[in-house]
């Protein structure tokens, strides 16, 4: 099998596993006064000292169940408070978003879901015009999950902080591959998106920033969330970052070389969806004139990519973030997200693409 799905999960680092293994026969609770359990607690805080390095200085960092956790507490947190009732995001962030702002519209809040253009980037002026002093809260993805299209976060944390907004960026996609952008007041992560493991995020929180709590039963980990900690999820998000932080030149050299070389590969036939400048290389969404995305998923079986995001698999539907761009459904469903990094062989890479443009060829001659 050749992986080539990095946006939906990438692969466990050994490095990872390893700090991981030890803490399947260490039990104890870390939130325990016990000396088992404070052993247990001083890990958490090694990797919470790990994770926040490549974050701005100061502020709390709290774990969570994964980004998803994150970003619906920062969201529904902040909108439970105070005056200001008018939440602004972006069409193609991802349904962790979207679907917690439908909520909220639901209830009463304002929600401004700007547009993009064809390149998938947002358009400030209109962004300036819809954050106003009603604003309470911006919440816009640093790097988008689906096209890699990087938004421009230190504009819009600018306009936000203008307006006396906060401002949420979603930085699943690019943190420990770039440095963060200034600006944000939140900032929400997911430790297997950079070689950790499932089921634990953070979200970052700002001097000065108030939430109400999203779970109530203790209030056990910082900023108040409940529920009991992994010491091996802490631990293993603790030592992905410690490596990102370690590899981020090395992994952005290598990435960018993969992307040449699959461009190359799969030739002029295909077209890129998004961006070619402001992006992240290891994201590549293309289309094929006349091509069944679906069926060449099931032609090539043994290479693994998608469609789109993981979270929509299934579902039918058009990518709403290819339809954002302006694609029709057809070329939406012609498109294709290869992602790729750190443990992706060049030559894995250029094979499996050649086979991916054969395959899709070879549907124009039988079609």
């Amino acid at each position: 099998m050749t992986y080539l799905d990095y946006q939906a999960s990438t692969p466990l680092a050994p490095e990872v596993k390893a700090a991981m293994t030890p803490w399947l026969d260490r039990f104890a609770n870390p939130h325990s006064p016990s000396t088992e359990g404070r052993r247990a607690a001083a890990a958490i805080e090694v990797a919470r000292d790990q994770v926040a390095r490549l974050l701005p200085e100061g502020g709390a960092l709290a774990f969570t169940s994964g980004a998803t956790e994150a970003l619906n507490w920062a969201i529904k947190g902040v909108s439970e408070l105070g005056p200001r009732r008018k939440l602004v995001t972006i069409a193609t962030e991802h349904a962790a978003v979207l679907d917690t702002a439908e909520w909220l519209g639901a209830r009463g809040v304002e929600v401004v879901r700007l547009g993009v253009g064809p390149e998938g980037l947002v358009d400030l002026d209109e962004a300036a015009v819809a954050i106003d002093d009603s604003t309470a809260l911006v919440a816009a993805m640093l790097v988008n999950n689906e096209i890699g299209v990087i938004q421009p976060i230190v504009a819009l944390s600018q306009l936000a902080r203008r307006a006396g907004a906060l401002m949420l960026c979603d930085a699943v996609q690019g943190y420990g591959r770039m440095p963060l952008p200034e600006g944000p007041d939140m900032i929400a992560l997911s430790a297997h998106k950079i070689h950790g493991p499932k089921g634990i995020g953070a979200l970052w929180v700002g001097e000065g920033v108030r939430l109400d709590p999203l779970l109530h039963g203790g209030a056990q980990e910082m900023l108040g969330r409940s529920g009991t900690l992994s010491p091996m999820l802490c631990a293993g998000f603790g030592e992905a970052a410690r490596l990102m932080t370690q590899n981020m030149s090395d992994d952005r050299a290598h990435v960018d070389r993969l992307w040449t070389a699959a461009r190359t590969a799969l030739g002029p036939d295909w077209t890129l969806n998004g961006s070619a400048t402001d992006r992240y290389h290891g994201n590549l969404n293309l289309r094929r004139e006349g091509l069944d995305a679906a069926r060449l998923l099931t032609d090539c079986r043994d290479i693994a990519f998608s469609l789109g995001s993981a979270c929509a698999s299934g579902s039918g539907r058009p990518s709403h973030v290819l339809r954002a761009l302006r694609l029709t459904d057809r070329q939406a469903r012609s498109s294709i997200r290869l992602g790729f990094g750190r443990y992706t062989a060049e030559d894995e890479l250029v094979s499996a693409c050649q086979r991916l443009d054969q395959a899709a060829r070879s549907q124009r001659v039988v079609g």
